[in-house]
């Protein structure tokens, strides 16, 4: 009976775990010899035979028949007058095979053995999902919203096994409830007193690449390539693509017609605005690009500092610099260069350049000023009090003592 209940206990596992037959029978194995070293202080004379199909085992234990005067080990031995018990036929030298049953180790020592056995398949699942995850991490996954925590939710993949997406790793627009599908990346997987931790993401650069390998299959195909993915989850995000064949349009490829192809990727980011540009060496090129849909007029590169100084005409400075600045942040981290941008100069003979009141107004306070493309008093008079008190990071005081000293400029 003790016997049916430990393959009954192994089956369960090897159904639920799904660990392959030849390590599920090597760990059957290995438990019954430590079983065995324990009673008999070794275990070189015993054969374990294990048939999974059936759900039972065997343990055979071989012994030398030994003259009387000579038995000295019986777990190596047994004596010629015990062997003839068994069978009258048998001689010295000869072996004699005794089947040892379950029950004879007693209810403590099978106990320990099925929680040893248990003990011995968690480990194994568990070095499996670490493996398993580990060979996945930057591939997107599918599961199911499981609990939904404050900090994180756990999902469950299609084995039922454990991962979780932080709310740091979500897009600050996802919602989601329980029972509902999710699509992430596998983003990095540790261990933790030795359990798998994996842990999703929604917001890593790898997520977008993925579901472009998904939805365009030049990309998948290689014909076009990924050069580097900029983004801030949720509200915006810049991809260069390039594409080695010249009859394929990297771009036209990646939005596909009238933007079926990026149209799943923008609802999946819950509508992520996606630029999609051709990369190119030409820095010059590639930072105007880069700040589509602004109109560039001239642009100044310094290779050492990696900075560029970009010129526009006044009307295409905000479309440069973007809604909350996310145009210029992006352009900056995807083209490598540190961008500033500069309205460009007016032919007017009354206007002053910045720089001129530095006697009057701080350095800081005026680098504040021309990060949103204010470089002149004119420029700085011709937006509302509101307006650069909500574009710049200045206090109200100080913005009103800026505009009091510009004023008094042309007032005398």
């Amino acid at each position: 009976m003790e016997n049916v209940n430990l393959i009954d206990t192994f089956a369960e596992f090897k159904e639920l775990k799904n660990i392959d037959r030849a390590t599920m029978m090597s760990v059957l194995e290995d438990v019954f010899r430590g079983m065995l070293q324990k009673k008999y202080e070794s275990d070189e004379n015993f054969d374990i035979i294990i048939n999974i199909d059936k759900g039972d085992f065997e343990i055979w234990h071989y012994r030398e028949v030994v003259a009387d005067e000579d038995f000295t080990d019986p777990n190596k031995q047994i004596p010629l007058s015990e062997a003839k018990k068994v069978d009258a036929d048998f001689e010295v030298g000869e072996e004699v095979s005794d089947e040892v049953k379950l029950f004879d180790f007693g209810r403590r020592a099978i106990l320990n053995l099925r929680q040893n056995l248990a003990s011995r398949i968690l480990e194994l699942e568990k070095d499996s999902i670490y493996t398993k995850y580990k060979d996945k991490v930057g591939e997107i996954v599918i599961g199911e919203v499981y609990q939904i925590w404050k900090k994180e939710i756990l999902v469950l993949d299609d084995e039922g096994n454990e991962l979780i997406l932080p709310k740091s790793e979500q897009i600050p627009t996802d919602f989601f409830r329980k029972g509902d599908s999710v699509r992430a990346v596998v983003y990095k997987v540790e261990l933790h007193n030795n359990n798998p931790l994996i842990i999703l993401s929604r917001t890593q650069p790898a997520f977008l690449e993925r579901l472009f390998e998904l939805e365009v299959p030049e990309i998948f195909d290689g014909l076009i390539t990924i050069k580097k993915i900029v983004r801030i989850p949720g509200q915006r995000a810049k991809i260069a693509v390039e594409s080695y064949d010249e009859r394929i349009d990297p771009v036209g490829a990646c939005v596909g017609m009238k933007g079926s192809r990026i149209h799943g990727i923008v609802r999946e980011l819950r509508n992520e605005n996606i630029d999609v540009i051709n990369f190119t060496t030409n820095s010059v090129l590639y930072i105007q690009r880069a700040l589509n849909p602004a109109k560039i007029s001239s642009i100044k590169l310094n290779e050492e500092t990696k900075t560029a100084e970009v010129y526009l005409k006044p009307e295409e400075v905000s479309l440069a610099i973007g809604k909350g600045g996310l145009n210029i942040k992006l352009a900056s981290q995807l083209t490598g260069y540190e961008i500033d941008v500069y309205r460009e100069m007016q032919t007017d003979d009354e206007d002053v350049n910045l720089d001129e009141f530095s006697d009057e107004i701080e350095g800081w306070i005026i680098d504040e000023l021309k990060a949103i493309g204010c470089d002149t008093a004119k420029n700085v008079l011709g937006l509302t009090r509101d307006d650069l008190i909500k574009r710049t990071d200045l206090e109200e005081e100080t913005i009103d003592d800026v505009l009091k000293i510009l004023k008094s400029e042309f007032e005398s």
